[in-house]
């Protein structure tokens, strides 16, 4: 008897693992309830030094130039010189055309050098060119990539394109990071964030990320729970730990927080340091050393 059942791709198949029909009014409510429970009671120096030393320290503006980029560099060569009791950012993350910049320039052991990559910010260009321009950032010092999923692939249904691509990326990145952007706002649906963050860790990414800052809503509570469930879940299933980067939007030392509280509440406190959890963001720094030493203080 013939069987006429379509037959179902491998990326049906690992979604199909997992529990991917999401309600957002749910997943509202439970982040409401983890925000009113446990921000308050990690809103503590300690969280604060943390956060920071989590921080990818980042200029993505079309006016960065050698210069800046060098200075930007210096600052956190200065701040390990002035505060040697503190731990320094995560990492420095950049457009790959200054690489080589942040190489030369840096001189703190421990702070990464990132670098976006594959068509940022809309991953709107040949799969050819990704490849490339990822290669050459690594060539000039990158130690992490940062790419955005193919959002339009995706939404699509073309998930074998997209998946290819990050597989492609991860095979040049080898042992380097990887991590992969969602772009959470243009998804839209806690189901279609939940899809893409499994997807794109099955294809290979090291961390996934919300958001490139470039488009709006950027990261959001919601999108960070779905995604840390998703790392949880993927976790239990694969035994492979990935991290975890909330980026753009982080206007505020308490959403810093709360992205914190999230991580550990759903991840636990095997997340809670930098080689799994990062924050993305340009301005969280001068606003968390402002906490910490108890002054307005404008370092970066």
């Amino acid at each position: 008897m013939e069987n006429n059942e379509p037959t179902r791709s491998k990326y049906d198949e690992a979604l199909a693992k997992y529990e991917t029909n999401l309600s957002d009014t749910d997943i509202a409510a439970q982040v409401a309830a983890i925000i009113e429970k446990k921000v308050p009671e990690n809103d503590t120096l300690e969280v604060k030094k943390f956060l920071f030393h989590c921080i990818d320290l980042t200029t993505l503006n079309s006016t960065d130039n050698d210069e800046s980029v060098m200075n930007f560099t210096k600052k956190v060569n200065q701040f390990d010189e002035e505060h040697p009791d503190m731990k320094n950012v995560a990492a420095i993350c950049v457009y790959p055309n200054f690489a080589e910049i942040v190489r030369d320039t840096l001189e703190v052991e421990d702070v990464k050098i990132a670098c976006v990559s594959g068509g940022f910010p809309s991953s709107q260009t040949f799969p050819e060119v990704k490849v490339a321009e990822t290669a050459m950032a690594l060539m000039d010092g990158a130690d992490e990539i940062d790419i955005v999923i193919s959002v339009g692939k995706f939404l699509a249904g073309d998930y074998e394109a997209m998946c290819d691509e990050i597989q492609e990326l991860k095979e040049t990145c080898k042992t380097h990071h990887l991590k992969v952007i969602l772009e959470t706002g243009a998804l839209k649906t806690a189901s279609n964030i939940k899809k893409a963050a499994i997807l794109s860790m099955y294809a290979g990414a090291d961390f996934i990320k919300t958001s490139t800052g470039k488009q709006q809503p950027a990261a959001t509570p919601e999108a960070a729970y779905v995604m840390c469930q998703a790392i949880k879940e993927y976790y239990l299933e694969t035994d492979t730990k990935i991290g975890f980067k909330p980026a753009g939007g982080i206007n505020t030392v308490r959403d810093a927080i709360i992205y914190y509280s999230i991580v550990k509440e759903v991840l636990g406190e095997e997340w809670l340091n930098n080689r799994l959890f990062r924050l993305g963001t340009s301005r969280l720094a001068n606003l968390l050393l402002s906490d910490i030493f108890g002054k307005e203080t404008k370092f970066f």
